[in-house]
Order: C-alpha cells, then structure tokens, then sequence
C-alpha cells in the first residue's frame, strides 16, 4: 500500500546495517530513502519550502540591488550620507528585503505543493484539476486576511497561474527530450 503522507507501507527493508552493506549498496539504499522522501506529502512540502525560500532570497537580493540603480529610488537624504553609512544602510535594507522575500516564496512554495500533494492523494487522481484546486485555496489563503473579495481574486489568479504553468508542463514543449540528441 503507498500511503502519500508515510512513503511505502508494507515494503520490505533491508534489516542489515549500513556497516554490513557494500558501498554500491550502501548508495542504493541512500537513493531509495531520498526518493521515498520526496514521494510524501510533507517531504513534497518540505522541499517545495526550502527550495522556495533560496530562490526567494536569490530573487529579494537581486531585486533589492537593482532598486540602488535608479538615481530617483533613492531618497535625497542618503546621498548626502558619508559612503560608509550608504552601505551600511544599503545592506540592511537589501538583507531585510532578501529575508521578506525569501519567507514568502518558502511559505507559499510549502503551502502550494503541501495542497496540491494533498489533494492529489484525496482525489487518487494526477490531473490539471489538482493543481487549479491547490491555486485557488493557496492564493485565496493568502489573501483571506484583506477581505473575501481579495481571497477571491487571490484564489482566480493564483488558480489561473498555477493552471498555465501546469498545462505547459504537461504539453509537448514542457516535456524534457527522450534522449539527448532530439532537439
């Protein structure tokens, strides 16, 4: 039975110690314990949450030096500042804007993937519907707190994004190549 919150049940393990195994098996039950990791539901929201939190942070840091280009972003007073200071602010600023950042990507990445892998596992289906259903209730989600009509744009828009991104990751051009000589 594969039960999507706890990996494999009823599967039969390897009883030997790491010690006992050789190193190719060693790597192969390594390999085994990744994948069966990432087959849950919490492992899926786990990852989806570290992996968005670092590309958030990427993305707040690279937004936020881009924001010190522009002559007119910055207000008057910091130009007057000595050069020491300007970068001691400039860097505080850009750390608490990569840190903003990478919160939201990592929650909503969590909360996204969390939904999706859930209901996948509800409905024992993996179709377009799953990914419009986790859309909706992670942007709506995110927005109940500004009303219900920001929840219900939040749920129609993030719906429609997850939605594109899923049709075109299960279209042909989404689709990695068989081998690597098609092009």
């Amino acid at each position: 039975m594969n039960n999507p919150y706890y990996g494999q049940v009823g599967k039969t393990k390897d009883t030997r110690s790491l010690g006992e195994m050789t190193p190719e098996e060693q790597g192969d039950y390594a390999a085994e314990q990744i994948i069966e990791m990432t087959k849950s539901c919490p492992g899926k929201t786990v990852m989806s949450g570290v992996t968005g939190y670092f590309l958030g942070g990427f993305f707040g840091l690279f937004m936020a030096s881009m924001s010190y280009d522009v002559p007119g972003m910055t207000p008057g007073t910091i130009q007057e500042l000595p050069f020491k200071k300007q970068m001691k602010i400039m860097f505080s600023d850009m750390g608490k804007r990569m840190v903003s950042s990478a919160r939201n990507f990592g929650l909503i990445g969590a909360i996204y993937s969390g939904t999706e892998c859930s209901i996948e596992s509800l409905r024992a289906k993996n179709d377009i519907w799953n990914s419009v259903g986790a859309g909706c209730l992670t942007g709506g989600g995110l927005a109940v707190r500004a009303g219900p009509q920001a929840a219900a744009v939040g749920c129609a828009g993030f719906a429609a994004f997850s939605t594109a991104v899923e049709l075109y990751m299960r279209s042909e051009e989404g689709q990695p190549p068989k081998n690597d000589y098609d092009e």
